[in-house]
């Protein structure tokens, strides 16, 4: 492993790669084989080792656990909100952990590819899919920027909490190929985090504020705005239809809709 050197909170030249990032899926995969759950974090090659039964049962506690109650108004809302809008829609869902929104909106009628950095991600959400019998349905491997070459073309990128994790540039390279299977008319749709959040931190350096957000070992965690992602976005143009932040400033909504 490189050593790090500091690295400021300021976005480095566009094309350039922040010193110690050169790897930047290698760096991040330490992390992500760790997601998180309702009450802690778990290893998906751990899980793996579940009987069906039981891994499925534990699956469907998490996700009921986390859409109803006082956590609708984290997650609840936009399965609701999104469950029918997105019926019949291509998604590509980006970093997609336990796969809990991506296999709710399959369960509904969508057509989903999974991609995620980490195999064993990867695994666990095949084996929920294959338990519940849902068909439309494919997974993608990240292993380096030029695999996604290999993807179709869809109506929606889903990003719930993954661009975030990974410097300005970093993510910058990893938009614009993603952007190459976005039709025109289809939606970002991302889940981030906003600068009050960061201010109300301290406005730590962002490998610390990854820390304090998303637990030890996260390598960085950075604040986005509209203007900040419509930047990260650029050339291509969009349009929002929501764009807002909502339980108590802890996280903020994107939805934009990609203009000719």
């Amino acid at each position: 492993m490189m050593n790090m050197k500091p690295l400021t909170n300021t976005p480095q030249k566009s094309g350039t790669q922040p010193t110690g990032w050169e790897q930047p899926f290698d760096k991040l995969r330490r992390k992500w084989g760790t997601v998180p759950t309702l009450d802690n974090r778990v290893e998906t090659k751990n899980l793996l080792n579940m009987p069906d039964d039981k891994l499925l049962a534990w699956w469907y506690e998490n996700r009921e656990q986390g859409i109803t109650g006082e956590n609708f108004n984290v997650r609840g809302w936009y399965h609701l909100l999104y469950k029918e809008i997105l019926r019949g829609k291509q998604i590509v869902d980006v970093g997609c952990g336990l796969g809990i929104d991506g296999i709710t909106f399959a369960q509904n009628g969508a057509s989903v590819t999974f991609v995620d950095i980490v195999e064993s991600n990867l695994a666990l959400v095949s084996r929920i899919c294959n338990l519940l019998k849902i068909s439309q349905v494919d997974f993608f491997y990240l292993k380096d920027i030029n695999a996604l070459a290999k993807l179709r073309m869809y109506d929606v990128i889903w990003c719930q909490g993954s661009i975030h994790n990974a410097p300005f540039e970093v993510m910058r390279i990893e938009a614009m190929e993603l952007l190459k299977h976005l039709k025109i008319g289809g939606r970002w749709i991302q889940l981030a985090y906003p600068k009050s959040r960061w201010e109300r931190d301290g406005k730590l350096s962002f490998e610390k504020w990854g820390e304090k957000t998303d637990g030890e070992g996260t390598p960085w965690c950075e604040w986005y705005d509209l203007e900040k992602l419509l930047r990260l976005l650029q050339p291509a143009r969009f349009h929002p239809v929501l764009n807002f932040n909502f339980h108590n400033d802890d996280f903020n909504w994107f939805d934009l809709v990609r203009e000719g």
